[in-house]
């Protein structure tokens, strides 16, 4: 059986060939699937009877609903999907008049950053953008319509998976797709080279790097990557993209007590970042992820007084920063958290 979901424009009007109709009903086909998130064929009405049938016997839309939810206290949800034989979160984070999807494009990673749960889950598969998009039309399905953002910073690394990442985001912008906005999204990364090209030159959308220390050596000791694709370089190839107008790029950048969050690393932040046009989220760290580094590093909580501290230095020098406020701890909400307590228990329970 073809699934639907994740196909483009093209694919679905070949569909609608295959299916009896006229090129144009691939518009239709797209639209129930996109737009008004259709879960059967028999909702397609405009559809014939015929086609309705032939698209019944040979072709599925390929949505699934989430196997698991957990809810947090201050409201943020978490939900789990089955990809095949295995499982990927998926976080609803409401304030006030917004709705933030967090979606995974990988089940696992292979970046191995050592403060990253997902780390300890080692890379399992490439998401498609069927299944990424599944995220997205299930949850706002869900919640009647009412997603306002979504961000590209679950399981995985974008990058690393660029092809179905790009396809989603092209169905998700087009105007036969989901005809969001591209400023409605932003897509993380640690600076994979050189697939963040190619999505800075084919998208619009936001993006954030995965910072997390302004100092190489000591970033690769956290982030392997690094030795890759080293921030420098990640700079350098930024310095190329205009994004001083409504395209945002920002710095994810985790503060742990006394090892990056002191004025020295506030100047090394502000010498690398020099000349471009961009914002920093400091964020506070889980204090509960694990961490699989083979390293002596151990990673604690940085004060609310020295974040301040931080968060001012740089916004006086001349880069916006905020603290992002953490959500849903008591879900274990970080990425991978979940999965890999509902991998334990699997195994604790044989």
């Amino acid at each position: 059986m073809e699934r639907l979901l994740g196909k483009d424009i093209d694919e679905l009007q070949a569909v609608a060939i295959s299916a009896g109709l006229p090129r144009f009903a691939g518009k239709q086909i797209a639209q129930w699937l996109y737009q008004k998130r259709a879960v059967s064929f028999d909702e397609m009405t405009n559809l014939s009877l015929k086609a309705r049938q032939w698209l019944k016997d040979n072709c599925t839309i390929g949505r699934s609903e989430p196997v698991a939810e957990v809810e947090s206290a201050d409201g943020t949800r978490k939900f789990l999907f089955a990809v095949g034989n295995q499982y990927i979160e998926t976080v609803l984070i409401p304030d006030e008049d917004r709705n933030t999807l967090c979606v995974s494009t990988q089940a696992g990673c292979r970046m191995r950053c050592a403060f990253c749960m997902t780390g300890t889950l080692g890379f399992k598969q490439h998401l498609s953008a069927a299944d990424i998009l599944n995220q997205i039309l299930t949850i706002d399905s869900l919640i009647d319509g009412k997603l306002t953002n979504i961000v590209y910073m679950g399981e995985g690394e974008p990058m690393d998976n660029i092809d179905e990442v790009l396809r989603s985001l092209r169905i998700m912008t087009s105007d036969w797709g989901y005809a969001w906005s591209p400023k409605r999204i932003t897509v993380s990364t640690v600076g994979v080279m050189p697939q963040l090209t190619r999505f800075i030159n084919q998208t619009d959308c936001h993006l954030a790097i995965s910072l997390h220390n302004p100092i190489p050596e000591q970033r690769a000791d956290i982030m392997p990557a690094e030795k890759a694709y080293p921030i420098t370089k990640v700079i350098e190839e930024l310095k190329k993209h205009d994004f001083s107008h409504q395209r945002r790029l920002s710095f994810e950048y985790i503060c742990w007590g006394g090892q990056n969050d002191s004025k020295v690393y506030a100047d090394r932040l502000l010498r690398l970042l020099k000349g471009l046009t961009c914002r920093v989220n400091l964020i506070r760290f889980h204090a509960g992820a694990e961490s699989r580094s083979t390293t002596p590093v151990k990673f604690s909580e940085s004060d609310e007084q020295q974040m301040t501290r931080l968060r001012d230095y740089l916004t006086e020098h001349g880069i916006q920063t905020t603290i992002r406020r953490s959500r849903g701890e008591d879900i274990l909400a970080a990425c991978g958290m979940l999965v890999n307590a509902l991998q334990n228990e699997k195994q604790t329970n044989g």
